[in-house]
């Protein structure tokens, strides 16, 4: 039996000697195509232009190409937190970007391009033709930035989105006068939507980059070198050509990182559109697609029940140790434990998950699903330390009165009289605030967990369509939370028959 165990214990060995280290790199696949989004074929695999590019940089390296799913917003703090390598998602480059991380050579050149309806394509061409109007645009971005200057000189009133898939289509329906947004993104919301139009000058140049953390300048380097040798030998043409993001503007784009330190100086606008005709449509909306989106779904709908419960217990055990001390300590322990209730209860748990997750890792670097799991019964715990404060001072004095009279500690009193009353009282709030919990997981995507909600945003992006998706996590969280409620409201019954 020992030398089994030696046997199996040195082929383990080997087998890790044998494998390539891992490069880890993070991207949000909501995004879709051409840049991240699953294969409807198979959505535990990945395809897209720069899924192509970070596995041509990890062979580079001699390493295995692993992705992160994060929320696009959070690429940023996640590589400096040191969740992966590299992040790169369509990742433009900016002054900002590049004094607080590491950032390499562009390795794409895009142009923020107009899109209007088919019938204000003669009269709405410019930023400056867009006075007054309203101009839909990803938040947090270049495109962004320029509404924002033009709000101030031209009048133009930037409304700001999540994703690039609403803007367009809240063009189409006539909730927007324009569309501000990257050449490759406008390019596949008209093979989407019909009626659009996207104005062929440009209103700026931008570049796509590579981020890593700031102290991570030699892996920096080196893919630098990685690109600029995949740009010589041609096989980010080819990715691109694939994709049908290939234009001469990118051949002048390679010349320039090729002949320079970097590539920052922006090519003139007004550069012709590339021929999007042979890239890769997004999948179509079938009972295929939705049937192989369903494991995904399944599992995303595990994590958001383990992630629930798990949440609940914390934010249940907590609540109890504070309504307690509120209700039986003395007057420091109440005040501490007042102010710490209404600190959580006046600040969105939005903030408490990025503090928690962002925040302190410089101290302590959380685990995206502990910080989540923190995050949720922590705050929770604070609206739910008030049900039971509340019913505990619920129960009848009278009763509390006759149990000191006839020789019952306070302990005893809380164990066998006052709390389990109180229990009862409490049953029902509980139980909606733990269906209330089970909708705000959702919120825990921003620190990279991939739960139903978020899952269901990669979904309804690559397949152009939130209906199905939409209609699918429905059904999940019904399921999850209306078996729960029935249970609550038996139990309720229940005991009130026999109280």
């Amino acid at each position: 039996m020992p030398y089994a165990l030696i046997l199996v214990l040195t082929l383990l060995s080997c087998r890790m000697l044998a494998d390539p280290p891992e490069l880890r790199w993070g991207g949000d696949a909501e995004g879709g195509e051409p840049f991240v989004e699953a294969d409807p074929n198979d959505p535990s695999k990945l395809r897209g232009f720069d899924v192509e590019v970070a596995e041509e940089i990890a062979k580079g390296l001699g390493r295995k190409a692993r992705f992160v799913q994060v929320a696009f917003a959070s690429i940023d703090a996640s590589v400096a937190r040191g969740d992966f390598d590299l992040g790169m998602s369509g990742v433009e480059e900016t002054p900002a970007r590049r004094a607080a991380l590491a950032t390499t050579v562009p390795y794409f050149e895009f142009r923020e391009v107009i899109t209007v309806r088919a019938a204000d394509q003669d009269r709405l061409k410019t930023l400056a033709d867009l006075k007054g109007r309203r101009v839909g645009t990803l938040g947090g971005t270049i495109a962004y930035d320029l509404l924002l200057a033009a709000e101030k000189t031209l009048g133009v009133v930037p409304v700001s989105y999540d994703d690039d898939v609403h803007p367009y289509s809240d063009l189409a329906s006539g909730r927007l006068d324009a569309v501000l947004l990257d050449h490759i993104i406008a390019a596949r919301a008209l093979r989407r939507q019909t009626g659009l139009v996207t104005q062929p000058s440009a209103a700026a140049t931008g570049h796509y980059v590579v981020v890593l953390a700031r102290s991570n300048g030699a892996l920096r380097d080196r893919v630098d070198e990685i690109l600029r040798a995949r740009m010589k030998d041609g096989t980010l043409e080819r990715i691109y050509r694939k994709w049908g993001i290939w234009d001469e503007a990118q051949a002048v784009h390679f010349s320039r990182v090729l002949t320079s330190a970097h590539a920052g100086t922006p090519a003139l606008p007004g550069a012709p559109a590339p021929k999007e005709a042979d890239a890769p449509l997004a999948p179509r909306l079938t009972l295929t697609a939705v049937l192989n989106y369903l494991p995904a779904l399944l599992r995303a709908s595990l994590i958001t029940i383990a992630l629930s419960c798990l949440a609940m217990a914390l934010a249940v055990a907590c609540g109890v140790l504070i309504a307690t001390g509120r209700v039986y300590g003395g007057v420091v322990t109440r005040a501490l434990l007042t102010g710490w209730v209404e600190l959580i209860r006046g600040t969105p748990v939005l903030l408490q998950l990025f503090v928690l997750y962002y925040g302190l890792s410089s101290v302590i670097r959380l685990p995206a699903f502990l910080a989540a799991l923190l995050g949720l019964g922590i705050n929770y715990a604070a609206y739910e330390s008030e049900i039971y404060r509340s019913a505990l001072l619920s129960v009848p004095r009278g009763q509390l009165e006759a149990a000191r009279t006839l020789g019952f500690t306070e302990r005893q009193i809380l164990e066998l009289i006052r709390g389990p009353q109180a229990f009862r009282l409490a049953l029902a709030p509980m139980t909606n605030d733990f269906v209330a919990l089970l909708k705000d997981s959702s919120l825990v995507s921003v620190i990279t967990v991939v739960e139903l909600t978020k899952q269901t945003s990669i979904f309804a992006a690559n397949i152009g369509s939130w209906a199905i998706p939409g209609a699918l996590c429905a059904g999940f969280y019904l399921i999850m939370s209306l078996p729960l409620s029935r249970l609550a409201r038996r139990m309720e019954a229940r005991w009130t028959a026999t109280a």
